[in-house]
């Protein structure tokens, strides 16, 4: 058993068993779940729409390089700059490289998976530089030590009350605030820092191939306001966030909107297509694109597992899984949780390491259900099992268990032998990892075989 498996399992058991813990996701979900069917009335055929979307991603994703480089021409026309990041490292490396052009002390971020993946504001802080986060639940979970805890909702797992006690201790404020005043506080704060910032980081929804544009979709302002305000902005983003088009955004926004938070759309949507042009008052001098793959054409090599690709990071199927629910974002200890991490992070990273993420599922495939790109999440979750043990990730005792079982299931005299009692003992007592998260297995009285004659004699 890997590290990582261990202490998913140890802090899996304790957050299942954490009722307030509990009480406190499904209250939040419970919100989004009330939200999403009226986003949904926007669609004629929200089917039709989700299959729409999935088609374009699986035309971006097979087309994945002369996209790319279609958006990096695109890009270069209008003044941006594109590097490309083999892994993590790469990317932090030039984000440094950036910033010490510029003598940078002060970052301003917003929201961003990417960055929470290579790890940026650990790296930039060990260099001197102040990087803040915007986003009030990214703000939230960085004055608090923690990384995200959800895709979409950084903080859900605090309440009103966590969240006025973390500002009093953190920001001398008092106790009692209510919901907008802690937002005000956040506010004044955060503003100051936008004027401070020699940089601004952010990530992508999209990247527009036709247009070499950046979309970005939020609800806060934070986005605009950190690429707006400082001289030098910097995108990092994943290379499989690509779409052909910017007309494609009349379907993936709405899309994202709704499966993401239940809104009809977004705030704020906007596209960046490059530093600030002749003639224009407003943006940064400078405009750089980061395109991480760290993983991504493993994926992609992989034609089972490639349509994983395809998401549109809305969380919507971490919100319909139940093993999400009970264990919570951080059990999973990597950046992408629930379904979409437990399908994407064994094949970003380690299989060995990692593959104990594709198993901690209950495979009622909700999420493939609720996914706004209909990915086949339950299907791949699956494929990673089974690239799993061709690769030899399985440990000794389960391969053999596996094969007495088939062998078992194979010769009908094997799953005859024994009565009840010895079979529930076998089960229970001597595979004790079976009963360790599970009740106790009990054996039916009499096999399949002896209620068939039974029954094939009483017809006679």
């Amino acid at each position: 058993m890997s590290e990582h498996s261990s202490s998913f399992i140890a802090k899996s058991t304790i957050k299942a068993a954490d009722l307030e813990h509990r009480r406190k996701v499904n209250f939040n979900i419970s919100k989004y779940n009330a939200s999403v069917p009226l986003g949904k009335k926007q669609f004629t055929d929200v089917h039709l729409a989700r299959e729409r979307a999935k088609n374009i991603k699986w035309r971006a994703i097979e087309k994945l390089d002369e996209h790319l480089e279609q958006f990096e021409a695109n890009l270069t026309k209008r003044g941006g700059k594109v590097i490309w990041a083999e892994d993590a490292k790469q990317a932090v490396e030039e984000v440094l490289k950036i910033c010490k052009a510029k003598n940078c002390k002060t970052v301003v971020k917003s929201k961003s998976m990417v960055t929470e993946e290579i790890h940026l504001n650990d790296h930039l802080e060990d260099h001197g530089i102040e990087s803040v986060e915007t986003d009030l639940g990214e703000y939230i979970q960085q004055l608090d030590g923690e990384p995200p805890y959800h895709i979409v909702t950084p903080a859900m797992h605090k309440s009103r009350e966590d969240i006025a006690r973390l500002f009093a201790e953190k920001l001398h404020v008092a106790s009692n605030l209510s919901a907008e005043q802690l937002t005000l506080v956040a506010r004044d704060v955060l503003r100051e820092k936008y004027v401070q910032a020699e940089i601004g980081i952010t990530g992508a929804n999209f990247i527009l191939a036709d247009i070499g544009g950046v979309a970005v979709s939020e609800n806060e302002g934070n986005a605009r306001l950190s690429n707006a305000f400082p001289k030098t902005h910097i995108v990092i983003t994943g290379i499989e966030k690509v779409i052909p088009s910017m007309n494609d955004l009349a379907l993936f926004w709405p899309l994202l909107a709704t499966y993401g938070t239940g809104q009809q759309i977004t705030s704020y949507n906007t596209i960046i297509s490059g530093p600030r042009q002749k003639g224009e008052p407003d943006g940064p001098d400078e405009m750089y694109v980061i395109l991480l793959d760290n993983g991504r054409t493993n994926i992609l090599a992989n034609e089972r597992t490639r349509e994983s690709l395809y998401c549109i990071r809305c969380g919507a199927c971490l919100n319909a899984c139940p093993v999400y629910k009970n264990i919570g974002g951080h059990a999973y200890e990597t950046t992408y949780s629930g379904p979409i991490g437990a399908v994407i992070t064994p094949q970003l990273k380690e299989m060995g390491e990692w593959k104990h993420l594709s198993y901690a599922s209950s495979l009622c495939g909700n999420c493939t259900e609720v996914c706004a790109v209909k990915i086949n999440l339950h299907e791949i979750l699956l494929e990673n099992r089974h690239d799993a043990v061709e690769q030899g990730a399985a440990p000794w005792g389960e391969k053999v268990a596996w094969k007495v079982w088939k062998q078992a299931s194979l010769h009908r005299g094997m799953m005859n032998m024994g009565n009840q009692k010895l079979k529930n003992w076998m089960v229970n007592k001597v595979f004790k990892g079976w009963t360790t998260n599970r009740a106790d297995l009990n054996f039916a009285g009499k096999t399949f075989n002896q209620m068939w004659r039974e029954k094939a004699g009483s017809t006679k």
